[in-house]
């Protein structure tokens, strides 16, 4: 089977249920396993250079609180077409974060014969992002494994709910603030208010599967967050932590803020484990039990998965 991701969360999916050798394709954000994509060909691209822009000039770029975002990639159709893939994984969730299902549903009809078939994964939830899973799964011929490997996920999952709660019972849940963007600042949604829940907190400024917005910085300070989670989408950790401070800490009151005075500012590994809906989310969970709660979930957490600062 010949396979084309469009989505990086779909290739963690791909690969996850042990198929990544029969990727063709992938996009210029698929990194993950980095020893089993290195050498899939590219056939996407950005319209503009993120590493040479600010927080505020990339949401401008890409739209800014309007979220449009459906030019911000380009499909290299030409060699899709050379690839000949049997399958085409996309999303039609967030025009910023992939190429547009319109474009690649424009792009499919255009090749030769009956051309591949094509699935489109829109997760809001974390239990829509384990289904996902199986219907990858169905489409490859594997429902087996991903049954499987689903369950393994949700064991995990449950896992961390059981160490949290083990904490809860000497102390109270935590106010989380997640932050998907610096500027402007950009509560995460989707999935990740249920991470905080699994992980034993309580999630401010988003509800689970809702597709969040912008908000003025008063709304967080109001919020009064006992610990804030600086994850912006797409950003590896170094970069968080080179741009964090110039975003947030001159903000009027930033200091008074409980979690600042408490020290429980911390940076994680958005990309990894919190922006993209794909099985690394119960990862995300597990990190957040060590960062709410200091227990161990899973394998121990390293400081390139979570990093206080600010202390």
């Amino acid at each position: 089977m010949r396979i084309v991701s469009l989505l990086p969360a779909a290739t963690d999916i791909v690969a996850e249920l042990g198929l990544a050798g029969a990727l063709v394709g992938r996009t210029h954000e698929c990194d993950w396993p980095p020893e089993a994509v290195a050498h899939v060909p590219v056939v996407t691209s950005a319209g503009f250079d993120a590493d040479a822009l600010s927080s505020r000039e990339i949401s401008a770029a890409v739209g800014g609180a309007a979220h449009r975002g459906s030019s911000l990639y380009t499909l290299d159709t030409g060699a899709l077409a050379g690839l000949a893939p049997e399958v085409v994984l996309t999303q039609d969730l967030c025009d910023v974060c992939a190429v547009s299902y319109e474009a690649v549903s424009r792009t499919v009809r255009m090749l030769a014969g009956e051309g591949p078939r094509m699935l489109s994964l829109e997760p809001r939830t974390l239990d829509d992002v384990l289904d996902c899973l199986l219907r990858v799964g169905d489409l490859l011929d594997v429902r087996d494994v991903a049954e499987r490997r689903c369950a393994k996920l949700r064991a995990r999952l449950a896992e961390v709910e059981r160490t949290a709660a083990d904490r809860l019972r000497t102390r109270a849940r935590p106010r989380v603030a997640a932050v998907e963007w610096l500027d402007p600042l950009w509560p995460a949604g989707h999935w990740v208010p249920e991470q905080i829940r699994h992980a034993g907190g309580d999630a401010l400024l988003a509800r689970p599967g809702e597709h969040t917005k912008a908000v003025e910085w008063e709304a967080l300070r109001a919020a009064r967050p006992d610990v804030v989670l600086l994850l912006p989408c797409g950003f590896a950790p170094e970069r968080t932590l080179r741009e964090w401070e110039a975003a947030l800490t001159g903000l009027p009151g930033w200091h008074e803020l409980p979690a600042v005075r408490r020290g429980e500012v911390w940076v994680l590994d958005g990309p990894a484990y919190f922006n993209r809906p794909g099985p690394r989310v119960v990862r995300g969970a597990e990190v957040l039990a060590h960062v709410l709660h200091g227990v161990t979930a899973g394998e121990p957490v390293g400081e390139d998965e979570a990093r206080r600062v600010g202390t």
